[in-house]
């Protein structure tokens, strides 16, 4: 079967200008610089005007308490590319980690895609830790947990397709449920890493971000990225600031991944 060939978005929403090695990876290299990290939230869009959008990113009042730089709300990216919140169906929550998972109450009439394992790390009993729990906002995980009380989310187990052409697939690591999104488009299947990794040199290195429940899961996962993209230019990292640079930019803060990088 032919799959459909989709848009796919790189919304940046917010940024941190300087950050040190040993804040990004897990074996610092004394001899790397700082590195700054940009915040993004996804669009995927079908021929047939189906848009799913991929995490929800924070508000203004989780930037001031985490000392970020909020450039504007993620929906206000997404009206940029012709997106209005009210219509979107569908959001995929890669985690649940406060910079993913705020603003859940802006998508009124979507249903959210989720792992298992990520609901039931985000309410157990690691999150008795602060070590695990820091990154989480706990009314992020509350304001989730009330839709799936209202109907409105919806549970995967590993691999799932979320329409022809999008599919979701646990790799773990970073967090316990943490998913990875699988788009068709007219140059091959490009993968939304997320936080699998946060910048092309964790995977590239096999470095791991020092944020993770599980390293080996996080070192294994470089690998189930590869195998599910058509080649290392379609695995889209979740943080890196080079994906601005890379792809080809059709709004002020919006870059288009269905193109070749350049």
């Amino acid at each position: 079967m032919t799959l459909p060939q989709h848009e796919v978005f790189a919304v940046r929403y917010a940024t941190m200008e300087h950050r040190e090695p040993r804040e990004n990876f897990l074996v610092a290299d004394p001899h790397d610089g700082p590195l700054g990290m940009d915040y993004f939230v996804w669009a995927i869009r079908g021929g047939d005007g189906r848009t799913v959008v991929v995490d929800t990113g924070f508000d203004e009042a989780a930037a001031r308490a985490r000392r970020r730089t909020l450039l504007r709300c993620p929906t206000e990216g997404l009206a940029a590319l012709g997106i209005e919140r009210e219509a979107v169906r569908d959001v995929i929550i890669t985690h649940l980690h406060y910079d993913h998972a705020g603003n859940l109450g802006l998508f009124p009439n979507a249903t959210f895609h989720i792992q298992d394992a990520e609901i039931a790390y985000a309410t157990g009993r690691h999150m008795c830790h602060q070590a695990l729990n820091h990154a989480f906002d706990v009314e992020d995980v509350v304001d989730l947990v009330r839709r799936v009380y209202a109907g409105r989310v919806r549970f995967h187990d590993g691999d799932a397709e979320i329409a022809p052409g999008v599919s979701v697939h646990r790799i773990g690591g970073h967090t316990a449920g943490l998913q990875a999104v699988r788009v068709s488009t007219a140059r091959g299947f490009v993968v939304l890493a997320s936080d699998a990794s946060h910048y092309y040199a964790n995977m590239e290195r096999a470095n791991p971000f020092p944020i993770v429940f599980n390293v080996g899961e996080m070192i294994e996962g470089y690998r189930i990225l590869r195998r599910l993209a058509d080649g290392a230019d379609h695995i889209v990292p979740g943080h890196d600031p080079q994906v601005m640079r890379r792809y080809p930019r059709v709004a002020a803060d919006a870059a288009a991944l269905h193109e070749p990088p350049r």
